[in-house]
């Protein structure tokens, strides 16, 4: 789950860490009147969601209400990476002597957390990062974590010393404490402003926690719906399954993510996969016939494949979902399914009883050669 840049400073605050004072305004004039109450040159900065740790959106600087009105409407109501943008952050435009980015991401070949520092922006690949001249890094321990020493190291190779490595040393180690505490994927300052009197504010920020920690926290995994841009996206989760729209004309109905990818990767071989979808283990009736709905919403399609594999899963109760709902809505789109595994003869029968074509051999590109041959009839 990605955090608007107000959310994630929210979090850093509560582990010390300053942000220039701001506000969100959903129209010009409140971003004027926001402006005028700071009473200091502000930023304009577009609320929509990016990938963490990238270059970020385009923000604009305003010296006088005035020009906050004319900034926030350039980007009011306009599309910034596919959303439209429908607040914008005013914030105090501080002024900067230096301006650090740091990073921290999970290194899955170490299988540590690694912690990027440098006084320009980052790149998003972490060798190309760590290979960049004038990159401070290091991994931390996943138990120990980060180490007063270990951040003060990272400061002092992209040239800070003194106090003011002390500072920022200490700056870094509490973006680790955010990153630890929200069981986070990624957190960074983008950037960390050091102002002229030495002091540290956090001008840019940004936060991905993992979806699979959202239980611990109650508040997030609710919110965490609403960031689902994809209506049928968001469907899928509330049903507990992984759904992602591609933009073909085949649904396609999977009980693991890898025959999920690996089928997609054969109907595109022919045609276009309308979606990735996978159960996951412990598929019932209920949760087959709503899944099954679900990518029947899909305008445009012009057939269904399914591949089950009945190892954990029950995949007879799952076919009676399937059979459940091409009777209710009389579904007369080609469907195929390819079923293997723990009570397949049963399934089969189920399937074909439903009017769909089921493929009894194990490869699976014979089964979409079989939902091809139908669909060219």
């Amino acid at each position: 789950m990605i955090l608007y840049e107000p959310e994630a400073k929210q979090f850093l605050k509560e582990q010390g860490i300053a942000s220039p004072p701001g506000e969100a305004a959903r129209t010009p004039r409140e971003a004027e009147e926001i402006a005028r109450k700071l009473g200091k040159p502000v930023n304009i900065k577009p609320q929509v969601l990016v990938f963490p740790g990238g270059r970020g959106v385009e923000t604009k600087a305003a010296s006088n209400p005035e020009e906050a009105h004319r900034a926030a409407g350039a980007f009011l109501d306009k599309t910034l990476e596919g959303q439209r943008v429908a607040e914008v952050w005013v914030e105090e435009n501080l002024p900067a002597l230096k301006k650090i980015y740091s990073a921290i991401r999970i290194d899955g070949a170490a299988g540590a957390p690694l912690v990027l520092a440098s006084l320009e922006p980052l790149s998003d690949l972490d060798e190309e990062a760590k290979a960049s001249t004038g990159v401070g890094w290091r991994h931390a321990d996943p138990f120990r974590g980060l180490q007063s020493h270990e951040a003060r190291k990272i400061a002092k190779a992209i040239g800070f010393t003194g106090e003011a490595a002390v500072k920022l040393g200490d700056q870094i180690q509490r973006l680790y404490r955010t990153f630890s505490q929200w069981n986070a994927l990624a957190a960074g300052f983008n950037p960390l402003v050091m102002t002229p009197e030495g002091n540290f504010f956090v001008a840019g920020a940004f936060l991905e926690v993992d979806d699979s920690a959202l239980f611990r926290y109650p508040k997030l995994r609710d919110l965490s719906l609403s960031r689902i841009l994809d209506p049928l996206a968001r469907e899928g989760k509330t049903i507990g399954v992984s759904y992602v729209g591609l933009d073909g004309d085949i649904a396609i109905i999977c009980t693991g993510a890898g025959i999920g990818m690996a089928t997609v990767d054969l109907v595109s071989k022919r045609g276009r996969p309308a979606n990735f979808l996978e159960t996951g283990g412990g598929i019932t009736e209920k949760q087959m016939a709503e899944v099954m709905t679900l990518v029947l919403k899909k305008p445009g399609l012009r057939g269904v494949f399914l591949n089950m594999y009945g190892g954990i899963n029950p995949i007879h109760e799952g076919a009676k979902g399937v059979v459940k709902v091409i009777r209710e809505m009389k579904v007369t789109l080609p469907v195929v399914a390819k079923a293997i595994g723990n009570f397949q003869e049963e399934t089969w029968k189920i399937l074909e009883e439903g009017g769909v074509t089921v493929i009894k051999t194990i490869p699976t590109d014979q089964a979409v050669e079989e939902l091809f041959k139908r669909l060219a009839k």
